[in-house]
């Protein structure tokens, strides 16, 4: 709420008014998000890819994908890293506020879905900020909080890769944010049907 007030004056860009627009009805839409960033520290590090893939029901689906790649040569530049992978990478490539825009567009009122999603969420919330935005306001559900609420388990963490061996997902050799994405999605699939959740 106060975050809204804080805004309410503001001239905010285009595809965030259209976003709120958005939020008049629920979406069965999920929308399972992986990045890779900089580093773990959102006010310090920076996003360098989004990979992203849609679920509806019980199906993944294969052609409802995010992906692009931030080549963040400023930030890698002024850190002493190297930005060849960027350079590698095959996925489209979007400066910083064009690539955020479009996942805003491409997100919607979808639930979001991720492995330890805070971390993202608060990680685009903040390339939000530079934009002049407020933060997002989609709901989001965490994969590893679910498999600990399903196991009533308090006191572990749980990689992406053990849970894909605790929920019998094949190992695929991960090339791409995208890839991960999808391997998340599988869990995803698993635990949602296990806590019957719609």
């Amino acid at each position: 709420m106060i975050d809204w007030l804080k805004n309410i004056n503001k001239n905010s860009p285009e595809f965030w008014k259209n976003y709120h627009s958005k939020f008049e009805k629920k979406s069965n839409r999920y929308v399972v998000l992986c990045t890779e960033t900089s580093g773990l520290n959102p006010k310090k590090d920076v996003i360098l890819s989004f990979g992203a893939i849609a679920v509806i029901e019980d199906s993944v689906l294969l052609g409802d994908v995010f992906e692009v790649t931030i080549p963040q040569y400023k930030f890698l530049h002024d850190n002493g890293l190297s930005n060849d992978f960027l350079l590698e990478s095959e996925q489209p490539k979007l400066s910083e506020s064009q690539a955020i825009e479009k996942f805003i567009d491409y997100l919607g009122n979808a639930t979001l879905v991720g492995h330890r999603i805070n971390f993202y969420v608060e990680m685009i919330n903040q390339s939000l900020e530079k934009l002049a935005c407020g933060r997002l306001k989609n709901e989001a559900l965490d994969i590893e909080i679910m498999h600990k609420k399903l196991n009533d388990i308090n006191n572990a963490n749980f990689t992406i890769e053990q849970l894909s061996t605790i929920y019998k997902i094949p190992k695929n050799e991960r090339v791409s944010s995208t890839d991960e994405a999808y391997t998340i999605a599988l869990i995803f699939l698993k635990l949602k049907s296990r806590l019957g959740l719609k």
